[in-house]
């Protein structure tokens, strides 16, 4: 199943997952663009939200305000649908209307086929040292099976030698059910505070995460100025 926690209030960017989308709010295209891949579920907090998943077709549950981050509004969005524990749980961000639906495929097969060797799975895409220092696209080191060693804002792995591409992580997440619950009942963790990177408290309590590599061109979209670059990019 494909969850999209749609959190109305965003600090970063006022009702961001409401902008228009090639004439459709933009979780709405998010949710458009993968759900032939899989049975889709928006996690909202806000009744108008709501409505609108409704009117456009989707199913829809209803969520705290309350919530600090998108896996802990998943989490409460599959109790309430009393899922079973080996259920895989694909996490799409409100804010990805461009993902490919190739790649959330290929995902999906990639859970499924790895479920019982790692805690959790995402997915990174290969680019060049001119981003690695952009603080809004997260960095990923892995080891040599692709398991993820630490996410970081910063520039990771730093060059002392010459480091021509880096890892940057997309913010597409897989677990069962039963991991989600366990990872919702860890504390919040250092690491995860100090970078502002929840994935970081799966590795603190000794969880692995398996990494999937794909090529993707989609933007997220965390400010205005990632919206207006990605409107320029697809919708011309």
């Amino acid at each position: 199943m494909i969850v999209i926690p749609a959190r109305l209030a965003s600090t970063r960017f006022h009702n961001k997952i409401l902008c228009d989308i090639g004439g459709v709010p933009m979780f709405v295209a998010t949710a458009k663009r993968v759900q032939n891949i899989d049975e889709v579920v928006i996690a909202v907090d806000d009744e108008s939200v709501l409505k609108i998943a409704k009117d456009y077709g989707f199913k829809a549950v209803m969520t705290s305000k309350d919530h600090q981050s998108g896996t802990d509004r998943i989490n409460e969005a599959v109790k309430i649908l009393k899922l079973s524990e080996d259920e895989i749980i694909i996490n799409v961000q409100a804010d990805e209307p461009f993902i490919e639906p190739e790649n959330i495929a290929k995902f999906k097969k990639f859970c499924q086929e790895n479920s019982q060797k790692a805690f959790m799975f995402s997915c990174y895409k290969t680019v060049n040292d001119e981003n690695a220092d952009d603080k809004n696209l997260v960095k990923v080191v892995t080891d040599k099976d692709c398991f993820a060693l630490y996410f970081s804002r910063s520039r990771i792995p730093f060059n002392r030698s010459e480091c021509k591409t880096y890892k940057a992580h997309l913010g597409i997440y897989g677990y069962s059910v039963k991991a989600l619950d366990e990872f919702c009942l860890f504390e919040t963790s250092f690491l995860e505070i100090v970078e502002k990177l929840e994935q970081l408290r799966a590795l603190e309590n000794g969880k692995k995460i398996a990494m999937l590599e794909i090529e993707s061109e989609s933007i997220g979209i965390d400010c205005e100025d990632d919206l207006k670059r990605a409107l320029d990019k697809f919708c011309k």
